[in-house]
């Protein structure tokens, strides 16, 4: 393990664990965030309140191969190490937990959660695999981590739904904890993936996000996008939410507003036809 200005850098399950013990004989909350690097400002608010509402934090960092269903995707995926461990540094961050595959996956992936409603929809529909990977991996964070919270951005909103849902299934002793998206100033969700457009394609992206939260249902909104050239993988209203996703210039954009109300009925209401009793 190495000490560093940003917090103690552990990479074994071992040197985690006796961590961990130190952190429970103290009588310390310990708040857990999960990242896969190429840490922005949407990762900043969860950990900021993540070391308010605890006594000891920790991050962790791993990219997660068994969540990519493209290949080409997870070899684009950003590594920024010493810009993340900065980021850790102006929140608090008190451990990173940095593991390589061999100490997440020792079965090579052989073993795996599958849940088989909600994680079949939406994302699951068009990438297939994803969830099985996104949870198998956090289920096996949290037996190696035992945070008291864990901490995830509503931008991933089904995930969020499907981390939580799984703690309760498995009867997992940590509350999940949904933070709000955090947002450019034209309105579009944060993402490590947002650096890889063109300024006309992050000017695109503004106005994707600007027209997923207006009025309309999803048809409409699907109409649009597509004439403004963006390509339109899904646009779907759900429990409350509407969900979209959309691909500008090749990058693939997620994103979910809760549905506005609906308009009041401006007319006064109709008298009773009814004739009223003698």
């Amino acid at each position: 393990m190495s000490l560093t200005l940003v917090s103690l850098t552990v990479s074994t399950v071992a040197e985690w664990r006796a961590i961990r013990r130190r952190v429970e004989a103290e009588g310390r909350t310990l708040g857990f965030v999960p990242t896969m690097g190429a840490l922005h400002a949407g990762h900043l608010a969860l950990f900021r309140r993540c070391v308010a509402e605890n006594q000891a934090t920790v991050a962790s960092i791993f990219v997660n191969p068994a969540q990519f269903n493209d290949p080409r995707d997870l070899g684009a995926y950003p590594r920024t190490l010493d810009a993340d461990r900065a980021v850790l540094e102006a929140a608090g961050v008190d451990y990173l937990f940095l593991p390589d595959e061999r100490t997440v996956y020792p079965d090579a992936y052989r073993f795996r959660v599958t849940e088989s409603a909600l994680s079949r929809l939406l994302e699951g529909v068009h990438r297939p695999g994803h969830f099985d990977g996104v949870l198998t991996v956090l289920l096996r964070l949290f037996h190696i981590i035992r945070p008291t919270r864990a901490y995830f951005g509503e931008k991933d909103y089904q995930q969020y739904r499907l981390v939580r849902e799984m703690a309760a299934a498995f009867f997992l002793d940590l509350d999940v904890v949904p933070c709000p998206t955090v947002r450019e100033a034209d309105g579009l969700a944060l993402s490590s993936r947002n650096v890889r457009l063109s300024p006309a394609g992050r000017e695109l992206a503004g106005r994707f996000a600007r027209r997923l939260a207006e009025g309309g249902g999803a048809d409409a909104i699907r109409r649009d996008l597509a004439a403004l050239g963006i390509t339109v993988q899904y646009v779907e209203e759900l429990e409350g939410r509407r969900y979209a996703a959309v691909v500008i210039e090749g990058v693939r954009l997620i994103d979910n507003v809760p549905l506005p109300p609906p308009t009041p009925d401006p007319r006064p209401p109709r008298p009773d036809p009814t004739p009223a009793s003698p």
